[in-house]
């Protein structure tokens, strides 16, 4: 995962590898994605983690698969670090779930753009049939510029079910 966010996280790997580097690629601040040294740091001395230990080279071996089987107390750290359920990073989740874990992932890493999110914000309140007329409106941009019908990642849903997701403030906008 860590060569680019748009692989499928159980693509090659352990299944924690591979989350744990989609999650590095994707769920960060605008910037650079976080280092290993940030993520086990902001761990250690975070007291909302539980009082959870972790070293940058540990942090390093769960990520490359040399570790796979860390405890409990880790996993839910990394989990709530990374503003996941912890049956994502334990493979828990059948693959419906998962997906929409991930779908909530791009969601949020959609929205750092400013101009993204500012076109979200100004449809809310506006009638059903107005925000269909903009979608409409949008496919018809995209299709103009030769991009695809939806953005990548997104299968298509463009809807809002009202059911939030990973809340995306779980990273305090560090590094």
């Amino acid at each position: 995962m860590a060569a680019g966010a748009d692989r499928s996280p159980d693509a090659a790997g352990s299944p924690l590898a591979d989350r744990l580097n989609y999650l590095f690629t994707t769920m960060h601040p605008p910037g650079a994605p976080y280092t290993n040294a940030y993520v086990a740091e902001e761990i250690t001395r975070g007291e909302e983690y539980g009082g959870v230990s972790l070293t940058e080279q540990y942090l390093s071996m769960l990520r490359n698969g040399r570790r796979t089987n860390p405890s409990p107390d880790v996993l839910r750290a990394l989990a709530k670090f990374f503003a996941v359920p912890v049956g994502y990073l334990l493979g828990d989740l059948s693959p419906s779930q998962a997906e929409r874990v991930e779908e909530e992932v791009r969601f949020l890493v959609a929205m750092r753009d400013k101009r993204v999110r500012s076109i979200a914000l100004r449809s809310v309140g506006l009638p059903p049939e107005v925000q269909d007329s903009l979608t409409t409106i949008i496919s018809q941009f995209r299709q103009q510029m030769n991009l695809p019908p939806e953005p990548p990642g997104t299968n298509g849903a463009g809807e809002a079910d009202g059911s939030g997701g990973p809340d995306g403030g779980a990273t305090n906008g560090r590094r």
